[in-house]
């Protein structure tokens, strides 16, 4: 009998599929199968699954979407999750426009810390990465988080070679004066259809980008919640720099983290065909304890991964969930 693995403790949560950016990466269907609004999750059905996600040993959840931020009932969520005993860290990945404006809510409603996507310090490159002007939202949504606590503060760039590898020099730089990570995660395709090979850059360039800007770098321990990405330091940084290689190395073996949909959708991993209906079970009128058996299924399923499989239909990031 296979046996679960018993370090599956993170939960990433979809908030919702709606975005306010239009990322060239993130969404290659464009605004095509948008979740119906009446199919999302209500905020008591997601604490109700994730309190049985809990219940069956995770501790740790982010918010992600879409872009959680444009969810009106985002802070009342966060309030919400954040009273369900067990969980140790709640965080949030947004793409930080209203970043600025909610951050003090965020934290009084006990969000721990958040993730900021950002792939560009140039105001052009960004609008050609994003199709936004709205740049300087973002930096000031990052110094917002800072002030108020949300700790550590994590930057996350996806360096695509011909989009915006002339940024990585000065993303780098942002570790030298601020306290965050910023991290570089290989381009990883969502299936095979939309295998972008020009856009491929190992982290192993990247860091040499970076060692000819900065300077070498020193081993740096990881911050807390763990992950895959390895971190660093450049001489002097408040902050780290951090390399998340999910194309030129494998560390499948060691994921814990489960993903659901804003739809209810449990999928073992990013890139599985695979996918539990917690969603649609919920409103059959299903018990906790049915509930829990699929949770389970989805558990057991997870302990079969071992390496990505790059060679499904294609999907989008925006939906799955970031």
């Amino acid at each position: 009998m296979l046996m679960r693995r018993t370090d599956i403790d993170y939960l990433r949560l979809s908030v919702t599929d709606r975005c306010n950016l239009h990322c060239i990466y993130c969404n290659p269907l464009d605004q095509q199968g948008l979740t119906d609004r009446a199919a999302m999750l209500s905020t008591d059905e997601i604490c109700r699954v994730v309190r049985l996600c809990v219940e069956s040993g995770v501790a740790r959840v982010r918010l992600t979407g879409g872009e959680p931020l444009v969810r009106s009932d985002i802070v009342a969520l966060v309030r919400k999750l954040a009273g369900i005993k067990g969980i140790t860290d709640l965080s949030l990945t947004t793409n930080g426009i209203l970043l600025a404006s909610m951050a003090q809510a965020l934290k009084d409603a006990g969000l721990q810390r958040v993730n900021v996507s950002l792939d560009a310090t140039e105001g052009q490159c960004f609008r050609r990465m994003t199709g936004s002007g709205e740049f300087a939202r973002v930096l000031d949504g990052i110094q917002k988080a800072l002030a108020v606590g949300l700790a550590p503060v994590r930057i996350n760039c996806v360096v695509l070679r011909t989009a915006n590898l002339s940024q990585v020099a000065n993303l780098a730089e942002m570790s030298l004066h601020r306290p965050v990570s910023v991290r570089f995660i290989e381009y990883c395709p969502p299936g095979a259809k939309v295998d972008r090979k020009d856009w491929y850059v190992p982290n192993e360039e990247v860091r040499r980008l970076v060692e000819s800007h900065l300077g070498p770098l020193s081993p740096a321990p990881a911050t807390q919640a763990g992950g895959p990405a390895l971190y660093f330091r450049a001489r002097g940084a408040l902050g780290t720099i951090g390399f998340i290689s999910g194309r030129s190395s494998t560390f499948c073996r060691r994921c814990s983290r489960l993903r659901l949909t804003c739809d209810g959708r449990l999928r073992p991993c990013l890139h599985c065909a695979k996918q539990y209906g917690l969603g649609t079970l919920l409103r059959s009128g299903a018990s906790d304890n049915a509930l829990l058996i699929l949770i389970g299924r989805a558990l057991h399923e997870k302990s079969r991964y071992t390496k990505l499989d790059t060679t499904l239909e294609c999907f989008s990031m925006q939906h799955v969930g970031g």
